[in-house]
């Protein structure tokens, strides 16, 4: 690779290395969302109480040039409330107030505590990336990327996403647990932040965004080679047709994988193959990445669950049955 793309590739580092610092024990997490900016996709996180999905988002602000907003979203949010609305001036005349959505990096806490419409209202603006208001259309920002959170349990009072609205997020990566080593290391942070007096020493410069913007040039020229491009529809067509790798599959899936899940695979994976330092996509690359493009886009079945099985097992079956083309 060129001179300039070592350059963006070392800044994107350091970047997740800063990320790193402030999230104690969630390397590959942290690593998904930035894979997702690179990808110029969007990022449903998962996880229980706890686990800093917020303090993630913060902390790519934070090292990044970008504005940034939260959303609340709440059972009594309204659509205007993310993406603006006209408000009448006092000479008569309309004018279109901007929402929350209008920044670069969004955060969407709880995304399934609001009613359809409103989901539908960003959810339409992360798809089409402008807003329409009274026939007129708002371009958002050539950075933008949606980070939404949902909490597994509690959901009494909740909207889950519907299948096809879950599609348009690039991915779906899941929190767990810290290591009982790394919990004691996050112990220890927070005790310093709370402990440490100002300093007056300046913080690090934030990482520009013309950064991410040179490292999608340079991972629009990764290759994927015939093979590699054929082991992902492969993937792709076991979830559709299952049958085809034994009865037990063939019981779990109900709907298979739409083509924005090969979409999805090919961003992804160029994107960790370069974050690996390579311009050329291998089959370990496509399965660093799978569960995470793949996991929101399975529908099980009712014996599925009477199995037990969940998207994760069901894609861990379809990644041994599936072989790489010699």
């Amino acid at each position: 690779m060129d001179r300039t793309g070592s350059t963006a590739r070392d800044t994107v580092r350091e970047l997740q290395a800063r990320i790193n610092q402030d999230i104690i024990g969630q390397e590959r997490v942290v690593e998904r969302i930035v894979i997702a900016l690179l990808a110029n996709g969007n990022v449903l996180l998962e996880g229980l109480p706890g686990l800093a999905k917020t303090r993630a988002i913060k902390s790519l602000s934070k090292n990044l040039e970008s504005d940034f907003s939260r959303i609340q979203f709440t059972p009594d949010l309204l659509p205007s409330d993310v993406t603006g609305g006209e408000i009448l001036r006092q000479d008569g005349s309309f004018e279109f107030r901007k929402g929350p959505v209008f920044g670069n990096l969004i955060l969407a806490d709880e995304i399934n505590r609001a009613p359809p419409k409103v989901q539908s209202a960003l959810l339409e603006a992360m798809e089409e990336r402008h807003v329409t208001a009274a026939g007129k259309s708002y371009d958002l920002p050539p950075l933008f990327m949606v980070l939404a959170t949902q909490n597994p349990i509690e959901q009494e009072g909740t909207y889950p996403l519907p299948e096809a609205q879950m599609d348009r997020f690039l991915m779906h990566v899941r929190i767990d647990y810290p290591s009982d080593a790394d919990e004691v290391k996050v112990m220890r942070l927070v005790r310093s932040e709370s402990a440490a007096a100002p300093t007056g020493r300046a913080a690090p410069p934030t990482i520009p965004q013309q950064t991410i913007f040179d490292a999608r040039e340079q991972i629009d020229r990764v290759t994927t080679k015939d093979i590699v491009e054929s082991y992902m529809v492969a993937l792709i067509s076991a979830t559709r047709r299952p049958g085809e790798f034994g009865d037990k599959l063939k019981s779990w899936i109900a709907v298979g994988a739409s083509p924005r899940g090969s979409l999805a695979l090919d961003k992804c994976s160029r994107t960790y193959a370069w974050l690996q330092g390579r311009d050329y996509v291998t089959p370990e690359d496509v399965q660093a990445i799978a569960h995470d493009c793949l996991r929101h886009r399975l529908s099980l079945s009712y014996e599925a669950g009477a199995d037990g099985m969940t998207p994760d097992a069901v894609l861990d079956e379809i990644v041994k049955q599936v072989a790489v083309a010699a």
